[in-house]
């Protein structure tokens, strides 16, 4: 089965991202609005436990931390892709790098570059128009986020949540 770990803004953020994915990501209907922490991965159902045990020890030793969007940008000209721009804190440094270290460790394609998707699947003409018109959006946002969570794939290609995991002991 596929798993991936998420960090989900508040709604107030994921009704902006919406605004724009509607429109420019293929992928609106499969995910809500994400920050992506771990890439998919496949596990087992007996994997899948142990991982889960892993997840609980870091989000335990995590302390809630403020998520900063500072604007819209692009991976362009590696990949078509459109996003609200998170600044990289020593919170969520500290994190990403805990959820690959150990027995959670996995090979990346990409570094970590955090961001919460708005387009993707653009062809370059595309991309590029959209790109000049949402870089000059205003997008200024900060909030709280005290949890993350590990989610799996269904066979319909959608994204369910598996467990919510909270920063602290419990």
């Amino acid at each position: 089965m596929k798993f991936g770990v998420v960090l989900f803004p508040s709604k107030k953020l994921q009704d902006v991202a919406n605004s724009y994915r509607k429109r420019y990501d293929p992928h609106y209907s499969l995910i809500a609005p994400h920050l992506t922490l771990k890439e998919v991965f496949e596990a087992s159902d007996s994997q899948i436990d142990e991982i889960a045990a892993n997840l609980r020890k870091v989000a335990e030793d995590t302390k809630p931390f403020t998520l900063n969007i500072t604007k819209v940008s692009s991976l362009s000209p590696v990949n078509n892709v459109i996003y609200l721009k998170v600044e990289q804190t020593d919170g969520l440094t500290s994190l990403y790098n805990r959820l690959h270290e150990g027995q959670l460790a996995q090979k990346t394609d990409y570094s970590f570059i955090p961001h919460i998707t708005i387009g993707q699947g653009l062809s370059d003409d595309e991309h590029l128009d959209v790109y000049s018109q949402l870089k000059l959006v205003d997008v200024v946002h900060e909030e709280i986020v005290d949890r993350f969570h590990l989610m799996y794939q269904l066979e319909n290609e959608t994204w369910t949540v598996f467990e919510t995991f909270r920063f602290g002991k419990e």
